[in-house]
């Protein structure tokens, strides 16, 4: 028998605010010990919640992003557990009336080559709530340390239907919700830092079947990588479990991404053990029309549909290959550096300028560990650059030379090339002529077989005009060149 896996992702994305979720103490990563703490968020008594509303502004962002509805009237409600890293032993969250319901993750399977397309669909989804984040324990030979600096951060929850099939699918799933968060600018996703956390819930089925088998939970997913590779060694697990004539268990697995295993950890808990009820100390929410048209005014371009527009053809878009559409794609500011030099080199020169972000910009970037804001290199100077080449005043090959100067410097490149003498020079015409008469009469052969046809036999009659000229004329030129004397002959 042949099974199929079903998969439901719980996403946390903590939201990019100054402060907590339900108070003024500054949210944050990397501070000394339970330093980010106040009488709130370490559930002292008589300390009462308020409410963030840029937290609030934000999870509206992100359900807008994702095509959710957003609820006319949100309610904070109590989940109720018993745990270290909880100081109230509750949790402020949303259980029956979240603010954000449906929706859905639009992704792209990896294509038949890495230059090719893949399938794209969406993923449906059940909601979106808001809740605060919890504390971390810190885990020593000695015992655990509970550090409180992140209980409290405002953190939202994406729960996905059951509608995943693969770890494939997985994965690209959370790297379409990390690049939308990042694009509107709700979170920066830092899986390491635990900005950005997934919980799965994998089950399996008979291929054909509608019904839905006994899931697991499965923990510790702390990379989009550990996820995919958590899934399909917890859907392999439990195909094997059954084909040995075994019964999967509800329960809740942690898995260990460096070495590949997962172990049980507990019974999985129902909605009814956690025994939500709601808050008494927080008004339900409103969300009226004006507060949503405002935020919607504020959202950027959908990663997917600024993809299909730079791809699209002119004058709609830029007209670039999936290869480089790709690579501009998930990272919006390099995408937006990107469109600023079109601007300035012009729309039919979109795919050199691609070309040298996707092959010059990055490496130089990679090689010397610059973030793409604090490169010296501009967009305009980029421009510059490229319609240097266009207009047949510097050649391809130095305009590697130019643009290393350009990275290092931040001088234009006009500059460079009149510094650097690398202009093409202005070549005679009737020395140029004599020049491909030269390589005609030297290279018969590949004139002959140009003459009967063969297109890429002048490429064989090019390099000898080149030599001649010494690398400092325009390849354009000789090709219309050596095209007309051979067509005079």
């Amino acid at each position: 028998m042949t099974y199929e896996a079903v998969i439901g992702l719980e996403v946390h994305v903590q939201i990019k605010t100054r402060s907590k979720m339900f108070t003024r103490v500054p949210a944050g990563y990397g501070e000394p010990e339970n330093t980010l703490t106040d009488p709130t968020v370490l559930a002292l008594p008589g300390a009462l919640p308020v409410m963030n509303r840029a937290a609030v502004d934000a999870i509206i962002k992100a359900g807008l992003m994702l095509g959710c509805e957003i609820a006319p009237v949100c309610k904070w409600d109590r989940k109720n557990y018993f745990y270290p890293d909880s100081p109230k032993n509750y949790q402020i969250s949303q259980y029956d009336r979240p603010i954000c319901v449906g929706g859905a993750v639009e992704i792209e399977l990896p294509g038949p080559a890495r230059n090719i397309m893949g399938e794209h669909k969406s993923i449906p989804l059940t909601r979106i709530h808001l809740e605060e984040d919890v504390g971390k324990l810190n885990h020593g030979a000695g015992g655990s340390l509970i550090d409180y600096n992140r209980a409290g951060t405002p953190l939202m929850e994406i729960v996905s239907e059951p509608a995943i099939h693969s770890a494939e699918e997985a994965y690209a799933y959370l790297t379409s919700v990390r690049n939308s968060m990042l694009y509107a600018g709700i979170s920066d996703c830092d899986m390491e830092k635990g900005q950005m956390r997934c919980d799965a819930n994998i089950s399996i089925r008979p291929v054909g079947s509608t019904a839905l088998g006994t899931k697991v939970e499965l923990k510790n997913l702390n990379s989009i990588s550990f996820v995919r590779d958590g899934i399909a060694h917890e859907v392999a697990r439990q195909i094997a479990v059954v084909k040995a004539g075994g019964t999967i268990v509800q329960e809740t697995r942690d898995y260990d991404g460096l070495t590949g295993t997962s172990q049980s950890l507990r019974s999985k808990e129902m909605a009814h053990d956690y025994r939500y009820f709601p808050d008494p100390d927080l008004m339900p929410v409103k969300v009226d029309a004006e507060w949503k048209a405002r935020l919607a005014a504020e959202l950027p371009e959908r990663p997917f549909d600024k993809q299909r527009r730079f791809m699209a053809a002119a004058p709609e878009g830029y007209g670039l290959p999936y290869t480089l559409a790709s690579v501009l794609i998930p990272d919006r500011a390099l995408a937006d550096w990107f469109e600023t030099a079109v601007k300035a080199a012009g729309p039919a020169l979109a795919q050199p300028v691609g070309n040298w972000i996707a092959n010059d910009l990055l490496r130089e970037l990679s090689a010397s560990g610059t973030a793409l804001a604090d490169a010296k290199v501009t967009p305009a100077a980029l421009a510059e650059l490229v319609k240097l080449i266009d207009a047949g005043t510097l050649l391809q090959n130095a305009a590697k030379e130019v643009f290393a100067d350009m990275f290092a410097t931040g001088e234009a490149p006009a500059a460079i090339v009149a510094r650097k003498g690398l202009a093409v020079a202005q070549t005679d015409t009737g020395e140029l002529e004599q020049w491909c008469r030269d390589a005609i009469a030297a290279n018969a052969k590949a004139a002959a077989e140009f003459k009967a046809g063969k297109e890429s036999a002048i490429n064989g009659l090019k390099g000898p005009v080149m030599k001649a000229a010494k690398g400092k004329v325009n390849p354009k030129l000789v090709d219309e060149t050596l095209r007309r004397v051979l067509a005079a002959m």
